[in-house]
This record gives structure tokens, C-alpha cells and sequence, in this order.
């Protein structure tokens, strides 16, 4: 049996606005085995520099991922849609295990087989040092809670 993973393409601006808010739930629960499954087993990734090919690789980076970007929170936002695909942009906040903390800002070029699987993740990232006090993403961690304001609303 096909593993499927609503919403499906073709995406309309609610369900491609869903499927980021369920991408941005899942990386935000920091759980590499829960988030890997929304990837088809022979996804194809370009994260920074590096290359993943299969679930099993992507669920490896997640996991290497987290455990050196502490206090992990994401927010992301759509950009664009059309048919299958999706464009995203996002920013996150982390600490390094020596206390410093950063804001990572990125662009994300999605593509979905017909299972709502994703197939391709083409991401850009660039690492800015701040301050614990320049921080703007304070909410126990998981989920951000609805109400917290997305990236316009914060001015990034």
C-alpha cells in the first residue's frame, strides 16, 4: 500500500498554505524518524552544501541536524505555488552548545509525488550571529502556537 500524505497536489494557495504550516509542525517537533516520513523514499535534497539522497539519509541529517542546533524554532511562510510544487521561506533560531545563538534565513524549493510525498527539497540558508536578546521566537518547544506572529508579522 502507497504511503500518502494529505494535503495532495495539485496544491490550491489553502493546501500549499497547510502543507507549510504541517512541514514547519513537524520541524519544529525535532522528531527525525516522524518528520523523515514525509519524504518518499528516494527524496533528493541540497541542503547548504550538502546532498541527500532517500529517506533514510534525510532522516540522518535531521537527527545530526538537531543535535547541533539546539533550542531549535522554525517559522516558515509560503512564497509561491503551482501544481506540485511549492516555494517557501523561512527562518529559524538556534543555539550552538557554547551558547551562542543564530538565526538561520532560508529559501526552500519543494516539489510532491501524486502521495503528497515530497520528492525534491532544494534549500538556501544563510547563518546570522545574534544576541540572546535579539531573539524573537519565544515559545516552548514544538509547535509554534498559532497565535505567535509569522515572519511579516515579525519584520523578517
Amino acid at each position: 500500500m502507497s504511503e500518502v500524505r494529505h494535503p495532495l497536489p495539485p496544491f490550491t494557495r489553502e493546501s500549499a498554505t497547510e502543507k507549510v504550516r504541517l512541514a514547519e509542525d513537524g520541524w519544529n517537533s525535532r522528531d527525525a524518524a516522524k518528520v523523515a516520513k514525509a519524504y518518499s523514499l528516494d527524496t533528493r535534497w541540497r541542503n547548504r552544501a550538502e546532498f541527500v539522497v532517500g529517506r533514510d539519509q534525510a532522516e540522518a541529517f535531521l537527527s545530526r541536524k538537531w543535535h547541533k542546533e539546539l533550542e531549535y524554532r522554525l517559522i516558515k511562510e509560503l512564497w509561491a505555488f503551482d501544481g506540485n510544487r511549492i516555494a517557501v521561506r523561512y527562518a529559524y533560531e538556534w543555539r550552538d552548545d557554547s551558547g551562542h545563538w543564530f538565526r538561520s534565513y532560508g529559501n526552500e524549493n519543494w516539489e510532491f509525488d501524486d502521495n503528497g510525498l515530497m520528492i525534491n527539497r532544494y534549500a538556501s540558508i544563510n547563518d546570522l550571529p545574534i544576541t540572546e536578546a535579539e531573539r524573537k521566537f519565544h515559545w516552548p518547544q514544538g509547535r509554534r502556537p498559532d497565535d505567535h506572529p509569522g515572519l511579516s508579522e515579525l519584520g523578517l
